[in-house]
């Protein structure tokens, strides 16, 4: 079995998936305390999760990554070109374990905020265009109708903006479902 038939969203859903074949057969097994390890089990919500492919351009909530390490993985476990949607509100965030992934892979980088320098001169000479938005909706209508055939628009946000994963997930969410 290859990786990718293991869980639909990609290999950051595959120990996930892998524990929840594991948590079937281990619920047959007469310890108790065993069996209820696996029984409030909940797949992990906006983390590289699939929102929807709209005219070639696929959309995902990545709302949990909301600091550098999480979207390094991100970025790198996710094939093809994306379209990355970031929060610019960080002025002390060290985007230089980013820039390999974003050198190969991004190809437009939507910030959302007031405060973006830190991201414009973390990426200026590694991604190809580079747009302030003021709002998550005007970042996802605006790649939407990016010209880029086909992309990834992933929503991670790399650093906090004062909003919880939830809230951040279920706004990018509801923007794309507006589309």
């Amino acid at each position: 079995m290859i990786i990718e038939t293991l869980a639909q969203q990609g290999r950051t859903q595959m120990p996930t998936t892998l524990a929840q074949i594991n948590s079937k057969s281990l619920k047959k097994m007469r310890n108790q305390g065993l069996r209820s390890c696996f029984e409030d089990f909940e797949e992990i919500r906006y983390r590289k999760e699939f929102v929807a492919r709209i005219h070639g351009k696929t959309f995902i909530n990545d709302a949990s990554s909301n600091n550098v390490n999480s979207t390094w993985y991100t970025l790198e476990s996710t094939n093809g070109s994306l379209i990355w949607i970031a929060n610019g509100d960080n002025e002390t965030a060290d985007y230089s374990r980013l820039k390999p992934a974003a050198l190969r892979k991004v190809r437009v980088l939507y910030c959302v905020g007031s405060r973006n320098e830190n991201l414009h001169a973390s990426f200026k000479d590694i991604i190809p265009t580079i747009v302030d938005v003021p709002d998550l909706e005007s970042a996802v209508t605006k790649a939407f109708y990016n010209p880029m055939e086909t992309a990834t628009v992933i929503y991670s946000p790399a650093s906090d903006n004062g909003l919880s994963a939830r809230e951040n997930g279920e706004h990018f969410q509801h923007e794309v479902n507006e589309l």
